[in-house]
């Protein structure tokens, strides 16, 4: 079993989603992107943002990152304004 699982993920990205407005994440899909695009930054060069990094492989340290809440998912909107 993975750990965590989709459900796990999707609910910790859209916990601060409000009554009403549409989720982050909608779908396994948009978590895998979110994970895989993470992870080539980290292969890329980019630092890794949890402890004991060294040992893991970049795609488990993206999905511990976005667990984590350490790396945010933006919505398309919230995209575009970047």
């Amino acid at each position: 079993m993975i750990h965590p699982s989709y459900v796990e993920l999707m609910k910790v990205v859209n916990n601060d989603v409000a009554i009403g407005e549409e989720p982050v994440v909608n779908s396994r899909y948009s978590i895998v992107i979110a994970a895989a695009k993470r992870a080539r930054q980290i292969i890329g060069g980019a630092e890794p943002m949890v402890e004991n990094a060294g040992n893991k492989k970049p795609l488990s340290i993206a999905v511990e990152e976005i667990y984590n809440g350490d790396v945010k998912i933006l919505s398309e909107e919230e995209g575009d304004e970047e």
